[in-house]
C-alpha cells in the first residue's frame, strides 16, 4: 500500500530532497534562539500529564516538517515546477505557514503570547489545504498530520500559558461567604 503512494525510488531527485530540508532551516534558527527556555518547559508540579518528552517533540515536529515538504514537492511538480504565477499562492501560502510556524515558538519561549500567531497559523494551514486540493490530494492527505499536531501544540501551549507562565491569568479560588 505504502508503494502506491510513494513514487518510484528516485523519482524526487535533488528537487524533493530540497523540499524536504528547506522546512528544517526555520527549525534550526529557532532552536538557536529558544533552546535554553525550552529543556524542561513541560516539566515540574504543574506539567501536564499528557504532555511529551522534549525529545518526543523534536521527533514529531522533525517528520511533520519532512512531510509538509515533501507535500509543497508533490504541489510544486503538478504545478509544472519552477517558480511563475501558478505556483505563486499555493507555494506562497505554505511559505507564510512555515515562517509563522517558526516564529511561534519565539513567541512562546521569549514573549509568552503565541495566541494570535496560533489562530494565524490555523488559518494558513486550512487555506492551504483548500488551494492545494484541486492540484494533489496526497498532498492534502499529508498536511492533515500537521492540523492534528497543531491541535496538540494549542492544547498544551494555552495550558502552559495558563498554568505556568502567566500565573497572574490563572483562576483565582473564591474566598468564603461569611453567614
Amino acid at each position: 500500500m505504502l508503494s502506491e503512494i510513494l513514487p518510484p525510488q528516485g523519482e524526487c531527485g535533488p528537487h524533493g530532497a530540497i523540499f524536504m530540508v528547506l522546512p528544517h532551516l526555520g527549525l534550526i534558527l529557532v532552536w538557536l534562539f529558544t533552546h535554553k527556555q525550552m529543556s524542561g518547559w513541560c516539566e515540574g508540579p504543574r506539567s501536564l500529564p499528557w504532555c511529551p518528552l522534549h525529545k518526543v517533540l523534536l521527533l514529531i515536529r522533525t517528520t511533520i516538517y519532512s512531510v509538509m515538504g515533501y507535500a509543497s514537492y508533490l504541489v510544486w511538480k503538478d504545478l509544472g515546477k519552477g517558480f511563475g504565477r501558478p505556483l505563486a499562492l499555493p507555494l506562497g501560502l505554505y511559505a507564510a505557514q512555515l515562517v509563522i510556524s517558526w516564529i511561534i515558538p519565539i513567541l512562546f519561549f521569549r514573549a509568552h503570547s503565541p495566541g494570535l500567531a496560533l489562530l494565524l497559523l490555523y488559518r494558513l494551514v486550512v487555506s492551504t489545504v483548500l488551494i492545494w486540493h484541486p492540484t494533489n490530494h496526497l498532498a492534502v492527505l499529508l498536511q492533515l498530520p500537521c492540523l492534528a499536531w497543531l491541535t496538540v501544540t494549542t492544547a498544551i501551549t494555552y495550558h502552559l500559558w495558563r498554568d505556568r507562565l502567566c500565573p497572574a491569568q490563572q483562576p483565582q479560588p473564591m474566598g468564603k461567604k461569611s453567614a
